[in-house]
């Protein structure tokens, strides 16, 4: 078998080398996930951080699970543990002597082939969305509406988060929708809208006009950067869905911000996008994680180009997608 690539392109790890990256990863995971598995367990809940837990698929013991990416190649006795790992194979004798490692060694890399094998579809489609979305202007004007949205009416429909109360109260918050021009371009937020604010979003998004719709200034396509990267692993390093992963973590928090929940208990100071003010602040914010969103999106799309130079059509759009509130 052969590593489908030229040697000189892959990276022999040492097992100091990557194992310290392992465990620099496990602790950069915990900071975020030790406090959710422990209010999980104490049975509760915090309406910002348990957020990329519970809505992404992705869960803590899999994100702590560290992996070097395409093209690297893993040495010492632990790398023989990933053997029973998803995506993952040893190296043989032949492949050993061309890297230059002694014959019977145990030396560990990601399988292109299985992977491209089984995953091949999810890799065409989370390229479309990918460089769809960088490929079309940003837009700024939505505000934050999605999730004033889903509470419209509230007293006819059930509050998403009923331990939240609303900052402006319930005929507040309606006035706030009523009185804006609400054009939500993300399928993820618009299916949560109570049946009487769908009708006001000037645009109707669905599963199979997702990939003509993404675009680069919507905060929740650019939290989904993550999961585009989780989607993909082993393929990619760690470290990239980590940097995903704590953008959409930030990304969350002015989210939330922005929402018509009183969080000032939760140490989360509003953005008043019901003012001129709130909205020009909103929009700084916005534009500032659109930008450090578009240097991760090139990353992704960089990667995902790297891995398979042809892939089969793409799926129907939501063959592969996740499930959760926005």
């Amino acid at each position: 078998m052969s590593l489908e690539q030229p040697v000189e392109q892959f990276r022999v790890l040492a097992a100091d080398e990557w194992q310290a990256r392992e465990e620099a990863h496990r602790r950069r995971v915990d900071r975020y996930a030790g406090p959710y598995l422990e209010r999980r367990s104490a049975g509760k809940k915090h309406p910002v951080e348990d957020f990329l837990f519970t809505y992404y698929t992705h869960k803590p013991g899999q994100l702590r699970r560290w992996h070097p990416g395409a093209g690297a190649v893993l040495t010492g006795s632990a790398a023989g543990e990933r053997r029973a790992w998803k995506h993952y194979r040893l190296l043989d004798d032949g492949e050993l002597a061309s890297l230059g490692l002694p014959a019977g060694s145990t030396a560990a890399a990601f399988d292109r082939g299985a992977f491209l094998a089984d995953r091949r579809e999810a890799l065409a489609f989370a390229d479309i969305i990918l460089r769809g979305t960088a490929a079309r202007p940003a837009q700024f004007g939505c505000f934050g509406l999605h999730e004033w949205a889903m509470v419209y009416r509230q007293d006819k429909f059930e509050l998403r988060h009923e331990y939240l109360d609303l900052r402006l109260g319930a005929a507040g918050t309606d006035a706030v929708v009523e009185e804006n021009r609400i054009r939500c371009t993300h399928f993820d937020a618009f299916r949560f809208y109570t049946p009487d604010a769908s009708p006001l979003n000037e645009l109707r998004p669905t599963r199979e006009s997702q990939r003509h719709l993404e675009q680069p200034g919507c905060l929740h396509a650019n939290m989904d950067l993550y999961k585009w990267a989780y989607k993909l692993l082993p393929a990619l390093p760690s470290e990239l869905v980590m940097d995903c992963f704590e953008l959409s973590w930030r990304i969350r928090a002015m989210d939330m911000q922005a929402s018509p929940y009183d969080l000032s208990g939760w140490g989360y100071p509003p953005i008043r996008i019901e003012t001129t003010d709130g909205k020009a602040d909103y929009v700084s914010r916005q534009r500032g994680f659109a930008r450090e969103a578009a240097v991760l999106r090139n990353r992704l799309a960089s990667a995902l180009g790297s891995l398979s130079a042809a892939t089969d059509p793409a799926p129907e759009e939501g063959q592969d997608h996740e499930r959760g509130a926005a």
